[in-house]
């Protein structure tokens, strides 16, 4: 499937799934509608409030995961749109006193509501179509500190010019005045109804079609930045399709824009889980290769003594610990016979030979270059002679054809074990007196297990 395609079934995707979610939000709203009949006056900043602390977290996750990546100078747009946002809804509130006096009360500033909410748009909707940029222009984050500073400085100061204007048209201030709702009457002005809510669709729709151009949704996180964009269209249009500020559709419009806003904050959770597998598989990965050796995929020698030392301290005569130590004869002449390569082949052989003996909680390591050691927990000397026996027999029955080409000619192994009964013996000891009686092995004729005895 070609490039363009795949942008095509990525939009058609998006699209019907925001057709589907603003059908399933429609008629979730009717329904919780009719569980409030008639209207409490104290819903409205009920439902402002909410949607304040849904914009104050996602302001707060922005800023966090730029200072995390400060490359992300987009973050920072979408971080003061929110966080502005929040301190306007502050101002939203105070049209409500009602609100503040706990008690119902139809008294509220309904101009005051309608020009932060105005001022409040026009700010997200130009700071989102400047974060889509900014992702589009990431390089720009490499310029050097002083271009970073200019663009932050730039948005911080964009968001701060749009609070102060809000503030100077509110009734805060007397100097300043313009009529978007009549507070006698409640309804809308033609200034309104025929220019700003219009430029407001305008505005969310050229910032939709931006995101849309430059991310091509390719993750969620613009994906769920477009459906946000689709829902302050739907609710511009909904307060379009009503001429009184304290009618349906004003609720309607706070609906959607918590349940928007909830989804971003959903998505912003998904990206943390994320991180967090990213991060915990990165460590273990991390872990693994620190305990493991890079040829043979065994334990190393230091995570074998380690555990040889965790097990000793619970070492007893009900629970023996035992330590084979093994090598493998004349690997020197197969490294001089037939090369370093076929030497690690046979190596890696031995390991897989080795691995496949023992139990889940027991350790197979590689502890040199051609000598391993298991640490075989709750075993008895004869048990742990038993594998021993096992693996020398079982190695010693491979050649060229049945190994795959993996050994270049029968190899033999010799073994020494050590079964320790007692938490008084060191790690070294036991180890040590395993790879005497592995040497004994060799001494004897090679090709045999040796359990060491004093």
């Amino acid at each position: 499937m070609s490039e363009k395609k795949r942008h095509l079934y990525r939009y058609f995707f998006f699209f019907a799934i925001g057709f589907i979610a603003i059908t399933l939000l429609e008629l979730a709203f009717r329904q919780l509608i009719q569980l409030d009949q008639p209207l409490s006056p104290l819903l409205f900043p009920a439902m402002t409030i909410f949607l304040l602390v849904f914009h104050v977290m996602v302001a707060g996750f922005m800023l966090m995961k730029y200072l995390c990546d400060k490359k992300h100078l987009y973050l920072v747009a979408i971080a003061c749109a929110f966080a502005g946002s929040a301190i306007m809804m502050v101002g939203t509130l105070h049209s409500f006193p009602a609100w503040f006096m706990c008690h119902s009360s139809s008294i509220a500033n309904y101009n005051d509501a309608i020009i932060f909410f105005t001022f409040r748009n026009m700010m997200m909707a130009m700071l989102f179509a400047a974060s889509v940029v900014l992702f589009r222009q990431q390089k720009w984050a490499e310029r050097g500190a002083w271009f970073h500073t200019i663009i932050v400085s730039g948005i911080l100061c964009f968001t701060l010019l749009m609070l102060i204007l809000a503030y100077l048209y509110s009734s805060y201030n007397p100097l300043l005045h313009v009529s978007l709702v009549d507070n006698e009457t409640h309804a809308f002005t033609t200034l309104w109804n025929d220019f700003l809510s219009l430029l407001l669709v305008a505005l969310w729709t050229l910032t939709l079609l931006l995101l849309l151009r430059v991310s091509q949704l390719k993750n969620i996180f613009w994906f769920s930045g477009g459906f946000f964009c689709i829902c302050y269209i739907f609710t511009m249009l909904f307060l379009l399709s009503d001429r009184n500020s304290d009618g349906l559709a004003w609720y309607q419009a706070r609906f959607f824009e918590a349940t928007s806003t909830l989804f971003i904050i959903f998505t912003l959770l998904y990206d943390i889980f994320n991180l967090y597998r990213d991060s915990r598989n990165k460590y273990l990965h991390s872990y693994q290769n620190s305990i493991r050796d890079p040829l043979t995929r065994l334990h190393n020698r230091s995570y074998f003594y380690d555990t040889l030392v965790k097990q000793l301290a619970e070492a007893s005569a009900l629970r023996p610990v035992s330590v084979i130590v093994s090598d493998l004869d004349r690997f020197k002449r197969i490294n001089d016979t037939y090369g370093h390569l076929q030497g690690d082949k046979v190596i890696q052989f031995v390991a897989s030979v080795l691995q496949q003996a023992v139990r889940l909680d027991d350790v197979a390591a590689r502890i040199g270059g051609e000598e391993f050691a298991l640490l075989l927990t709750n075993t008895t000397a004869q048990d742990a002679q038993n594998i021993a026996e096992r693996i020398r027999l079982t190695l010693a029955g491979y050649d060229a054809a049945t190994s795959q080409q993996q050994l270049p000619e029968p190899i033999t192994i010799s073994l020494g074990v050590y079964t320790a009964t007692s938490p008084l013996l060191s790690a070294e000891t036991c180890v040590e007196r395993a790879d005497k009686a592995m040497y004994q092995a060799k001494e004897t004729g090679r090709n045999r297990v040796v359990v060491w005895e004093k």
